[in-house]
């Protein structure tokens, strides 16, 4: 009865924490909802810039022009509410966590967060207008370049997500690293094996062409560099660490004698 009372306290206080996030991205959404178009206006401005004159946006379906902006609101509002979300994480899985523990994870968890908003940042503001730019150009003979709303929208959304989990590499590599399952000099020895990695993810995580996986595996590889670099400073300061605490407890067991 004992081991089934903590069990059952766990299950509760995740319940309480799941209904927290998705009542956070509920409201987020109702408050996006009234602007939903103007978003969808805002999120479209990098393809509408690059279109042949006298083209435009198309909806094929029936009810697109209601539902794709109302998609794109509930889509923004689970973006918008992650760091809420990912608190809500933190705040279940804390308590188990020892202090030196609790001082390593607090800047990954900020430092992932930063990290994905910024890829996603990254893809609208670079990645779009060399991406939307070049589109329209490569298009056939006698065809015109007249992109559907919502397929428009689904190509955002999934740029959106690999770019901002793109950003994650070194975050994962320092996990990586810090937990012992690699070495910052055994990932550079890796270094050919990632760069292979690296254009097959770009290649299954956006649209199926060459400068759009181009442009996700530079920044993963650029960014895979920087994670060694910082794995790299990590462990030497944790080993200057544990140095320092066997020296301190080498001292006190001198003092003693």
């Amino acid at each position: 009865m004992s081991d089934e009372q903590p069990f059952l306290e766990h299950l509760v206080e995740l319940r309480s924490r799941l209904i927290k996030a998705l009542t956070a991205v509920f409201v987020i959404v109702l408050v996006l909802l009234p602007f939903s178009s103007r978003i969808y206006s805002v999120m479209a401005k990098p393809v509408m810039k690059y279109l042949p004159d006298g083209s435009g946006m198309i909806a094929t379906g029936v009810l697109s022009p209601v539902f794709t902006p109302f998609k794109m609101a509930i889509i923004l509002g689970v973006i918008l509410a992650i760091p809420f979300i990912l608190y809500q994480i933190w705040a279940f899985v804390a308590p188990g966590l020892y202090k030196h523990e609790k001082r390593i994870a607090r800047p990954l968890l900020i430092s992932s967060i930063a990290l994905f908003y910024l890829g996603c940042l990254f893809a609208y503001f670079v990645i779009f207008p060399i991406l939307f730019q070049f589109l329209p150009g490569v298009a056939p003979e006698g065809v015109t370049y007249m992109p559907d709303i919502n397929s428009y929208l689904d190509t955002v959304v999934r740029l959106f997500f690999a770019f901002g989990l793109a950003f994650e590499v070194p975050i994962a590599v320092i996990l990586l690293t810090l937990m012992g399952v690699t070495t910052p000099d055994k990932l550079a020895k890796n270094r050919p094996y990632v760069v292979v990695a690296v254009f097959t993810i770009g290649m299954l995580l956006t649209p199926p062409d060459m400068i759009s996986q181009t442009l996700l595996a530079i920044p993963m590889l650029l960014l895979f560099e920087l994670g060694i670099f910082l794995s790299r400073i990590l462990i030497r300061r944790k080993g200057e660490a544990a140095e320092e605490a066997s020296g301190d407890a080498g001292d006190e067991q001198t003092s003693d004698r």
